[in-house]
């Protein structure tokens, strides 16, 4: 017999899988209907050409930030570590903010109005600095309030930082070997008999 309400073991569903989807579904609504007025006003010759327009800088703007990417990639493994660029400089402050770069011109690629001003948005360097100053010191507190014993607090102990900032490589040892390290042959078993 049912009585409606869930068992106890049963996890509630959490905020996001419950409003993301709505979300989600509003916003592409919404961005039919800002189309179907555009059309109306400007004609549909005009938003024909307005998508095409959007997913060609789209593309631009993502292969662009892919190819900063990689320079950045090649000039940062280029270089001894611990030591400024060749010229005696740190990377540039304009190699941060490629993921922001990538997702402004997928939003761009993307048919509609909105996430093409939201995509035109990430474009600009000051807002896209601002977002990504954000999303680390979001991360950060995430990270420090996180439940200890948990995937964060594994990540922060693997990395052992000496007080000049120099990260320490090691090894375990043990003393005394654990039964798993034991040989077969220290714990000989007594014969079976029938």
């Amino acid at each position: 017999m049912t009585t409606g309400t869930p068992p106890p073991t049963a996890r509630r569903r959490s905020r996001a899988r419950t409003f993301v989807p709505l979300a989600v579904a509003a916003w592409a609504v919404l961005e039919i209907w800002l189309l179907i007025l555009v059309a109306d006003v400007a004609g549909g010759l005009t938003v024909l050409i307005l998508l095409a327009a959007g997913i060609v800088l789209g593309a631009a703007v993502i292969k662009r930030a892919g190819r900063r990417a990689f320079r950045n990639l090649t000039q940062t493994l280029q270089q001894m570590p611990g030591q400024p660029g060749a010229d005696g400089s740190s990377p540039a402050p304009s190699s941060r903010g490629n993921g922001f770069l990538m997702l402004g011109g997928l939003l761009i690629m993307i048919p509609g109005m909105i996430s093409d001003v939201a995509g035109l948005l990430l474009l600009v360097p000051p807002v896209r600095s601002a977002l990504s100053r954000y999303a680390e010191n979001s991360l950060e507190r995430r990270v420090r309030a996180a439940a200890p014993g948990g995937f964060s607090d594994a990540f922060q102990q693997a990395r052992i930082h000496r007080p000049d900032g120099k990260v320490v490589q090691g090894e375990v040892i043990r003393d005394e070997p654990s039964q798993r390290d034991a040989r077969p042959d220290d714990n000989p078993r007594p014969p079976l008999t029938p």
